[in-house]
């Protein structure tokens, strides 16, 4: 989303991304292979604040000599659709800028702003395009860039949950079809829907993997339907706008794991479901405990980010 400059440094993307009380680690190779390489993932706990967490890691995982990125935490960025402005594309992105000013509660002129275009081949004539933006506010960038600058780690690149995730899906889909992806983590869900790697449709969902993992039989019945709900308002929108994609089926993912959830979800929606293994699209010969499909649930969103393209070489 927000590329800065970065020296010379070790090939593929270094994810840094802060999950509440911990620091998830994800460094993904792509280049002149068939499927992506997760190289490392580690988990490490953050502990007097997040500038002196980092600099720990800058030792400890040399961190100075990646390509690092992050993720903006939900709250921190606002992601709206809107019709691609006729500007050059250059101008696009102030175009877009006063597009959010009764929207956010931060001012618009010193916000970071970018946009996602939504490709619409295959739409038909006379369709109007459409990109996702995104804005974040000085306040919030400068925190995130601020606490990497303090703790000495050079980052290349801040993008958004939204992103990471498309990333993760565009490894399910399958040629020329659409692919639904859940993922539940401790804090609440995210759906999006992608198409040729492209973000096409996004959902937050209220209900999270605690809620349901935690929860007696007969409320997570009910948040099962609360979830079952909004992807069935989720998918019949998305026909109802991009008739010209067709949704092939959904993966889910829950963290914490939700033995009901891809079962309860494959009755009754319309699509195949699937429950998300990353051995199936990518490969991890040196970290074993990614054969674990909770643990690749907990850290979707470094690896995610980790696969950001295109990927920088050495």
């Amino acid at each position: 989303m927000l590329p800065f400059l970065a020296a010379k440094r070790e090939p593929g993307w270094m994810a840094v991304v802060p999950q509440g009380a911990r620091i998830d680690l994800a460094h993904v190779l792509r280049s002149g292979r068939e499927r992506p390489e997760i190289a490392l993932l580690d988990s490490v706990q953050l502990e007097g604040g997040l500038a002196a967490s980092l600099q720990r890691l800058r030792a400890t995982r040399r961190l100075a000599s990646f390509h690092c990125t992050t993720l903006l935490a939900n709250g921190q960025y606002q992601l709206t659709q809107f019709e691609n402005p006729a500007v050059p594309v250059e101008e696009r992105a102030e175009a877009l800028r006063w597009r959010f000013k009764d929207m956010v509660d931060f001012p618009v002129d010193g916000a970071s702003i970018a946009a996602i275009d939504i490709p619409l081949e295959g739409a038909g004539a006379g369709r109007q395009a459409m990109v996702y933006a995104v804005a974040a506010g000085q306040p919030a960038v400068a925190s995130v860039m601020g606490a990497f600058g303090e703790g000495k780690v050079p980052l290349a690149a801040i993008d958004i949950p939204e992103l990471a995730q498309r990333n993760v899906a565009a490894l399910f889909e399958e040629p020329n079809r659409g692919l639904a992806f859940l993922h539940l983590d401790e804090s609440g869900g995210l759906l999006t829907i992608t198409f040729r790697g492209e973000l096409y449709a996004v959902r937050r969902i209220e209900v999270s993997g605690k809620q349901l993992a935690d929860a007696d039989a007969d409320r997570r019945q009910q948040l099962l339907e609360r979830v079952m709900l909004e992807l069935q308002r989720t998918l019949d929108n998305f026909d109802r706008q991009y008739s010209f994609v067709s949704v092939s089926g959904m993966v889910v993912s829950a963290c914490p794991p939700v033995e009901e959830l891809q079962s309860y979800l494959a009755e009754n929606l319309y699509i195949p479901v699937r429950a998300m293994d990353l051995a199936a699209v990518c490969d991890f010969p040196a970290l074993p405990e990614l054969r674990d499909v909770a643990r690749q649930s907990q850290c979707l969103a470094a690896i995610g980010a980790a696969l950001r393209t295109p990927e920088v070489a050495a």
